[in-house]
């Protein structure tokens, strides 16, 4: 029998076609549709002045707040830094009025997922999320000296920018909205939601909020930090889905001197398989495969019999996603390599290991961009959407309710822990100076989604 060619067509991104239905929530569209009352605290009025003095005269509790935060090692696979971290954030909203709830992770190695509660006087309640955990264990941080180190406008640390600052922003912003917009804070139920493993994406959290959203549930807000394009800010409003996998292949061993033709060498079938599969990205559609790690045989002296290769596919279509998927699993059955001597092949599995779906562009989630449109008009800065690559929460939660993400400060260089003495390596940081501007735009955001749309909610000059 002839030798089986792996000649599997790549995903066809299908780029004419429009986005299924299963691309927008489908229940809510936008929060904005829905009656707000006529009370007089959804006419709440501010001065942009009033503002900006109120946030700047809370930002060194702000920072000081982050300082804490970030001084507590909160590695995922630590424990008892992140129930630290935990106890810390509860206290620290407890002052807002925020009762808590420790909701225990499905992985017991990992620490109490963190769910505050505030009720208000009206049924409808906003989300807001962020979590708990960091990507730097604490060897790394004293291999790099990776510390609370601030820099000019740069704040340096293991979490500043990942998202730590996030969390300080949403302290923040409701802090201001009780001081400023008391009858909105009263009015309005808020739910905050932090992950104690987000950075290894726990779906469980996707059901400890989904579970406590209701059909009055405004909206969730992600405080992922924000994006910049020079000077234009930039929200998240779409994510790519991720799935990881395996490919292993079986050949058969033999010994490589006496016996090499009744081998089948699983590891050149392999490299073979990684390149159809690297083949497969697409940037047209903004599909990505990586292939991230390989391993095989057991020894010189030997033809291997075994052959592993571990990545990931990414794409933020729900049509391109699935295709991905199906492309990969057609790689299945017997492939190229045989033995010499009896045409004996080798086979090639494919399985995946994890999947988050994608956060597709969808009509909710830009209405809230809209909103945040409006409110950065009222104070002259420019915000536009962003496609993301990395994941979120708000992967788990855009389904459910209409979800934004970007709403933390900005910064750069998240899960990178080194320095070098040229410069070339530095390592996470926050800037100090998007505190301000960027908790004025949410504060601003958050006020006109409870008003009229299109009614400005500052006093005239």
């Amino acid at each position: 029998m002839a030798a089986r060619q792996i000649r599997r067509d790549r995903p066809s991104c299908r780029l004419g076609t429009p986005h299924t239905p299963q691309d927008s929530p489908p229940t809510q569209t936008s929060s904005l549709d829905r009656p707000r009352g006529n009370s007089h605290a959804d006419q709440a009025m501010l001065d942009k002045t009033v503002l900006f003095d109120s946030l700047t005269r809370q930002l060194p509790e702000a920072i000081d707040l982050l300082r804490q935060m970030v001084e507590i090692n909160s590695w995922t696979e630590n424990r008892a830094g992140v129930n630290r971290l935990g106890d810390l954030t509860a206290d620290v909203f407890a002052q807002l009025g925020f009762k808590p709830e420790k909701v225990p992770s499905e992985n017991p190695e990992w620490g109490d997922h963190l769910v505050l509660t505030r009720h208000g006087s009206s049924n409808a309640n906003v989300a807001m999320v962020s979590h708990l955990d960091t990507v730097f264990p604490p060897e790394e941080e004293e291999l790099n000296n990776f510390r609370w180190q601030i820099e000019g406008d740069r704040i340096y640390g293991p979490g500043t920018h990942d998202i730590k600052g996030g969390t300080v922003m949403m302290w923040l912003v409701l802090r201001t909205i009780r001081e400023l917009m008391p009858a909105v804070f009263d009015r309005l139920g808020w739910r905050l939601f932090f992950n104690s493993s987000e950075e290894t994406t726990s779906h469980d959290f996707g059901r400890v909020c989904r579970d406590r959203f209701d059909k009055d549930t405004i909206a969730a807000l992600v405080f992922e930090s924000e994006g910049r394009r020079g000077q234009t800010r930039r929200l998240v409003v779409a994510r790519k889905g991720r799935a990881t996998w395996r490919v292993t292949v079986t050949g058969r061993g033999a010994h490589a001197g006496g016996r090499h033709p009744q081998g089948a060498n699983a590891i050149v079938e392999l490299g073979r398989v990684v390149q159809r599969i690297s083949s497969f990205t697409d940037y047209s559609c903004d599909l990505t495969f990586n292939v991230g790690l390989i391993r095989g045989g057991g020894g010189l002296n030997r033809v291997p019999h075994f052959a592993v290769a571990e990545g990931e596919l990414r794409a933020f279509r729900t049509d391109v996603f699935e295709e991905a998927k199906s492309a990969l699993l057609g790689l299945r059955g017997p492939g190229e390599v045989r033995s010499p001597a009896d045409g004996f092949p080798c086979n090639i599995n494919v399985e995946f290991l994890s999947e988050t779906a994608p956060w597709p562009r969808n009509p909710a989630t830009d209405s809230l961009l809209e909103v945040w449109q409006r409110a950065a008009t009222e104070l002259g800065f420019e915000v536009e959407g962003e496609e993301r690559g990395g994941l979120s929460d708000g992967n788990l939660l855009w389904r459910a309710v209409p979800t934004i993400d970007g709403l933390g400060p900005h910064g750069e260089n998240d899960h990178c822990s080194e320095r070098s003495p040229d410069g070339s390596k530095v390592p996470e940081y926050v800037e100090i100076s998007s505190f301000v501007p960027k908790a004025a735009l949410n504060v601003l955001a958050i006020g006109l989604d409870l008003n009229r749309p299109t009614a400005s909610i500052f006093q005239p000059a």
